[in-house]
């Protein structure tokens, strides 16, 4: 995986071995049989290093705790960005609010994609070690802990922006109310009158898709609805898979009169769905999306939605991988930001 973008590009600050444990590394280059500038090379991502002694270092690293000692001299001006995928509105919003905080603090960004999978390949670590940002942002990622351990022995910081997984309390995170918002979404329409409501979930692989749902079952539970299983359907954060599972549910002998789906581009896929059936919105089925992208106050009708403060989170998790740069230690290394219901004219009263 190769960075997508540097913008405007930076001078890359000189290594400052004399901020280098030269004690640590010289014991870790006897343990490894190299020279202590081989040593070197590898903390600095230096691609003339062989695999195997490559390993055997990043080993001895991790054995002995290595931690490079934080220094303004040995880091560039970038923040590193990575997304699993870059192509939507939903990952605009989220570098739009990384950036401004980049603009405030002088740095640039480098943006980078990792092909759809929750963890970058190890070409993206090497890159990210030889740049040696001020600070890396993973978007619906993870690192192993390989990887996070080279970071750490490089004291470069991350943080997790909606982290697909449980991160554990010693990555710090941003994220949102997602169950919470499943709730209020799901609420909104039970308070309307409808009693059958179809759900598209996202990714059972997800977090945020899996408290979405238990927010959704929630709301039904507390209005004493039961949990339809025939009525739940799952699939892909895109326009195409909310199209598929639309229709499998609106073309069920007793189809929903409400459907609540993962996020907005699910939601358009909904709206595709039900103007191919001839199903008018809100009159014959109402739709409630997730995310409140700026494009949904755009299409017709305009999208109820959750508001999930997208750019606010970006901003957070932004000032927060600096404040660890810095050697601020957080008060807690998890912060959920509130979500909101915005309703707007794609939701009504059942029509029976």
């Amino acid at each position: 995986m190769s960075p997508a973008k540097v913008q405007p590009p930076q001078e890359k600050a000189p290594v400052d071995e004399s901020s280098e444990s030269t004690a640590t590394l010289a014991e870790i280059a006897r343990a490894a049989g190299v020279s202590a500038p081989t040593v070197s090379k590898v903390l600095n991502g230096r691609a003339d290093v062989a695999p195997g002694t490559r390993s055997r270092v990043e080993e001895l690293l991790l054995l002995h705790g290595y931690r490079r000692r934080r220094g303004a001299s040995q880091q560039s001006r970038l923040i590193d960005l990575v997304f699993h995928e870059l192509d939507s509105a939903w990952a605009m919003e989220v570098v739009r609010g990384v950036e401004n905080v980049a603009r405030e603090e002088g740095l640039s960004l480098v943006l980078s994609e990792s092909a759809g999978r929750l963890t970058p390949g190890q070409t993206w670590v090497d890159g990210v070690l030889a740049r040696r940002p001020a600070g890396v942002i993973l978007v619906l990622s993870d690192l192993d802990a390989a990887q996070r351990a080279q970071l750490n022995s490089r004291s470069i910081p991350f943080v997790v922006v909606d982290p697909a997984g449980d991160p554990g309390d010693d990555i710090p995170s941003v994220g949102a109310a997602n169950w919470q918002g499943g709730l209020a979404a799901t609420r909104h329409l039970t308070g309307l009158g409808h009693r059958r409501i179809g759900v598209i979930g996202g990714p059972a692989r997800m977090m945020c898709s899996r408290a979405r749902l238990d927010g959704y079952r929630a709301a039904l539970e507390t209005s004493g609805l039961p949990m339809d299983a025939g009525l739940v359907r799952e699939g892909e954060f895109n326009h195409e898979d909310g199209y598929t599972a639309a229709l499998e549910l609106l073309r069920l002998p007793e189809p929903p009169t409400a459907i609540f789906a993962g996020n907005d581009l699910q939601a358009l896929g909904v709206y595709e769905a039900a103007r191919e059936l001839g199903l008018r919105i809100p009159q014959d089925l109402s739709v409630v999306g997730f995310d409140d992208l700026p494009l949904t106050r755009w299409i017709g009708p305009p999208l109820t939605t959750v508001r999930q403060p997208l750019i606010e989170m970006a901003e957070t998790a932004a000032r927060l991988v600096l404040d660890l740069g810095r050697g601020r230690q957080p008060a807690t290394t998890r912060v959920d930001l509130a979500t909101s219901l915005v309703v707007r004219s794609s939701t009504a009263p059942p029509a029976r």
